[in-house]
């Protein structure tokens, strides 16, 4: 079906005018045959000007007409018969609109037309259409898919387009070209060229250069909608290479890149907080306590403990002090036995806490360009930027910017990084984001970083034995009431593995069946003291509280 811009009648009047009086209009036409042109020409000579040319008026003008279709009559009329010559022209009225369809639909229609020369004027009534892509289609009187094929095609540099305007390579190799970014395409055309490759020679070639992202070591969220996902081509276009493949080597290296340094500086944070958190020397005070009574090991924390109420006593000192009424009711959970709270064992997580919540932010930052901005800025506004160590973004200049970069003169590396893609400025920012969350020297604005992002630990970051083994038994038995582990087991039951040598007891706390540990987060671990529950544990907490509320 044709479109009805085209369709509908219009007010027209067939005249004859100078050349002089015309003025080219849009053309989806890039490339023009240089031997028809001449053709053409010679043709006018003998017969003049069969098929009047479509224009409508310029502006307001009287005088002046724009071409809507005939463009290469209207070279063809100038060369054969000068600027003065006189063409037959059809003058209708129309719209922008109106007149770029016309346009369009001439060169459509033609034996001759570029796929190129489509693609350009598909990105034009996409435009006209604010992204509308099924209005688009309807205006061009094209499937959906070809309309996507034709935009993918419009990606492709100047140069490649003209090489398949020219007819140089084929409309598989442009298919091919057009998942390669733009700054590759010169130079595998190039190869394509000089080495006379055919279309499934350059297919080969371009597998042998792409990277799987089976074996991707970052987190491939945004590769699934990502135009350089050979997936995407294969919904495309019939040429296309195998499915799972980045066509985009740059973009690749740098994800990989981050990956890595978010890995490394997670290593290095746990190794130090390993060393500065190391186990009590001792765990004989624990084995001489196993005999205590089950009811003395599992006293409610809310409690004083039989060494509590003891000391008091024989102090002569008020039992009083020892009783809920007196007790700190700052943290979650209180004392479970003497020297045993959430603020002794957050006291004793202190590194480990900060180097977890550090690697939690520089993660966010590393992955949210917008975010690693925003904390660049106060860094910088508070003085605090310098603070990021010189060698920790010096050493990776050559894999954030180029290989080069680093031996570059000053004033090179301006022009190296005013010459940044998007993308890759976005992964600039990001690493000296999660630079800043890595090297800043208080841990406060550390902490305040994270509040303000949001950064969830729960979703990061889970107790595992390296973390449990930090702490004696009263520590382990204070986590797991804390975490809901002893509710799991009940009273007897945690008390019975409580018996066992602290490794059993840590194995079991794990492994406990029907029991998960995931998104838990104890007290000593969170940035505000208090314990952080599952995330649909919170919600079921919430949920009570307004049922209370409404009651």
């Amino acid at each position: 079906m044709r479109r009805t811009a085209l369709n509908s009648p219009k007010p027209s009047r067939t005249t004859i005018l100078s050349l002089s009086r015309i003025t080219p209009g849009y053309n989806p036409r890039r490339y023009f045959d240089r031997r028809k042109h001449e053709e053409l020409v010679a043709s006018m000579r003998r017969r003049d000007v069969l098929q009047p040319i479509l224009v409508r008026p310029k502006g307001d003008s009287e005088d002046i007409f724009e071409i809507v279709a005939g463009g290469r009559r209207y070279r063809a009329a100038l060369e054969a018969f000068g600027p003065e010559g006189e063409v037959p022209v059809v003058i209708r009225e129309m719209t922008d609109q109106e007149a770029l369809e016309a346009a369009i639909d001439e060169n459509d229609v033609r034996e001759d037309a570029s796929e190129t020369e489509q693609a350009d004027a598909a990105v034009r009534v996409l435009a006209a259409c604010h992204d509308d892509r099924a209005e688009a289609a309807a205006r061009l009187g094209w499937s959906k898919a070809k309309l996507d094929r034709r935009l993918a095609l419009a990606n492709l540099s100047e140069t490649v387009k003209v090489a398949l305007d020219e007819r140089r390579i084929k409309v598989g190799h442009a298919e091919l070209l057009a998942a390669v970014p733009g700054d590759k395409q010169d130079k595998a055309l190039e190869t394509i060229l000089g080495s006379g490759l055919d279309v499934a020679k350059t297919r080969d070639l371009l597998m042998r250069v792409t990277q799987d992202l089976a074996s991707a070591c970052f987190d491939k969220t945004e590769c699934m909608t990502c135009p350089f996902n050979s997936a995407a081509q294969r919904a495309l276009f019939e040429t296309h290479i195998d499915e799972g493949h980045c066509t985009n080597a740059g973009c690749f290296e740098l994800k990989t890149q981050t990956a890595e340094m978010i890995r490394f500086e997670e290593e290095e944070c746990a190794e130090r907080a390993a060393r500065a958190s190391a186990p009590p020397a001792s765990d004989d005070a624990d084995d001489d306590r196993e005999d205590d009574s089950i009811d003395g090991i599992m006293a409610d924390p809310r409690e004083p403990s039989i060494h509590q109420t003891e000391a008091a006593t024989e102090n002569g000192a008020n039992v009083r002090a020892a009783s809920p009424s007196a007790r700190n009711t700052s943290s979650p959970a209180a004392t479970t036995k003497a020297g045993v709270s959430a603020q002794s064992i957050a006291a004793r997580t202190a590194d480990l806490r900060e180097a977890v919540w550090r690697t939690a932010l520089a993660r966010t930052l590393a992955g949210n360009p917008a975010l690693a901005q925003s904390a660049i800025l106060v860094a910088a506004m508070s003085g605090t930027l310098p603070q990021i160590k010189t060698d920790t973004l010096k050493a990776r200049a050559a894999l954030l910017v180029s290989a080069t970069f680093p031996g570059l003169e000053y004033r090179a590396q301006i022009a190296e990084i005013r010459a940044l893609s998007d993308e890759q400025a976005a992964n600039v920012l990001s690493a000296i984001g999660a630079a800043y969350a890595k090297d800043a020297t208080s841990f406060g604005h550390v902490a305040d970083l994270a509040r303000a992002f949001h950064v969830d630990l729960r979703t990061v970051w889970r107790v595992d034995q390296p973390f449990l083994e930090h702490y004696s038994k009263d520590e382990l038995k204070f986590i797991a009431r804390e975490c809901g582990l002893v509710a799991h087991m009940g009273e007897k039951g945690f008390a019975k593995l409580l018996g066992s040598k602290k490794p059993d007891i840590i194995v079991g706390m794990l492994n406990r069946i029907g029991f998960d540990w995931a998104g838990r987060l104890p007290s000593c671990m969170t940035l505000d003291g208090q314990y952080g529950p599952p995330l649909g544990e919170t919600a079921c907490q919430d949920d009570t509280a307004i049922e209370k509320l409404a009651a």
